[in-house]
């Protein structure tokens, strides 16, 4: 079911407002993730932690290590080495508390929502004493993360299991590239058949390379590392693709060559066009490193970035677009450098 939220209520105002739903099927833990983050989700190993550690109404964050600097822009965790409780917890401290940052995926048991409920009704009684409000402020108004964990940590209450597993935040469009390299990456271990391999007749295939079936490619098209080819994509003769996604219906014309890109579904880029984007990648020196949300905007200047391209976009023959987003249902007549096409 997807249920919508009458106002913004916070990542536990939300929960709590529909409590009955998320219980109405008698279950006797829930997971809760944030939508936001990529990662091999190990569920079944938080189910698994969790009945090794704490009681039966314990709940789990999963947690994972970020280096020092990245790690202030995170919920910072303190836990016990030996039992993995969570002693301490801080939302983004402004000084160094923990490398252990909160990766958005919890397990939670129905004992939650009296802790969150402990929060509402304290919520309610200090609105009552503060006539100055305004009346902007809400009760229902719910952090997890400041509200929550901070008053659970050191209760016995609160364990985080560590993944060593990927994990990375999705703030910008320039993330859902490496998001995609990540997964790409983890289904060459886990579901190599789900990737494409090099074949007579086939196009050529560097890396980790995804084609649906039924799109067309004609043979010697390069494709890789990192690339998503989706349904009924059409790649022409001599087209390169490196590190991009191709959503369903685009067309590849012949020598084409499409780096750090999203293209949009049923776009059309024409032959002998160049359409290139910025990586916004972790520092790959840095095993702990994450990838940083960068703003749209810096000095002024768009940040370069990946580039964009929306659905039933059309892109003529021999131009370049370099690390620009491009609105839907657009016929570019030119090249274009840095900029939103609106």
């Amino acid at each position: 079911r997807y249920l919508q939220e009458y106002a913004a209520l916070g990542t536990g105002g939300g929960i709590y407002h529909f409590r009955d739903q998320i219980l109405s099927g008698g279950a006797e833990a829930f997971f809760v993730l944030n939508a936001d983050v990529c990662s091999e989700f190990p569920l079944q190993e938080m189910l698994e932690f969790r009945q090794q550690h704490g009681d039966a109404h314990s709940f789990v964050i999963l947690g994972t290590t970020a280096n020092r600097t990245q790690a202030l822009n995170y919920g910072c965790i303190v836990a016990n080495a030996d039992t993995q409780e969570v002693q301490h917890y801080v939302e983004k401290p402004s000084t160094f508390v923990s490398e252990i940052i909160n990766c958005g995926i919890y397990l939670f048991t129905p004992a939650i929502f009296q802790h969150i409920g402990e929060v509402f009704q304290r919520n309610q009684q200090e609105l009552v004493l503060e006539e100055s409000s305004n009346g902007w402020q809400r009760a229902e108004v719910i952090r997890l993360e400041q509200d929550v964990f901070t008053a659970l940590a050191g209760s016995g209450k609160l364990y985080v299991y560590k993944t060593d597993g990927f994990w990375s935040q999705i703030k910008s469009a320039g993330s859902a590239i490496y998001a995609s390299r990540l997964y790409l990456n983890q289904y060459s271990k886990s579901h190599p058949e789900r990737l494409a391999q090099n074949k007579p007749g086939g196009p050529i295939i560097r890396g980790n390379v995804y084609i649906h079936p039924t799109a067309s490619l004609d043979s010697t098209a390069v494709l890789g590392p990192n690339v998503s080819i989706g349904e009924g994509v059409t790649v022409g003769a001599g087209v390169r693709v490196r590190e991009s996604i191709v959503l369903h219906g685009a067309s590849l014309h012949d020598h084409t060559c499409v780096l750090n890109t999203i293209v949009g579904w049923d776009s059309t880029i024409g032959r002998w066009a160049r359409v290139e984007g910025t990586p916004s990648d972790p520092n790959p020196n840095d095993p702990y490193a994450k990838i940083d949300s960068e703003t749209l905007f810096r000095d002024g200047r768009l940040t370069p970035s990946i580039t964009i391209l929306g659905c039933s976009v059309t892109i003529p023959a021999e131009v370049v677009i370099l690390n620009s987003i491009v609105l839907p249902h657009k016929e570019l007549s030119r090249s274009y450098k840095n900029q939103i096409i609106l």
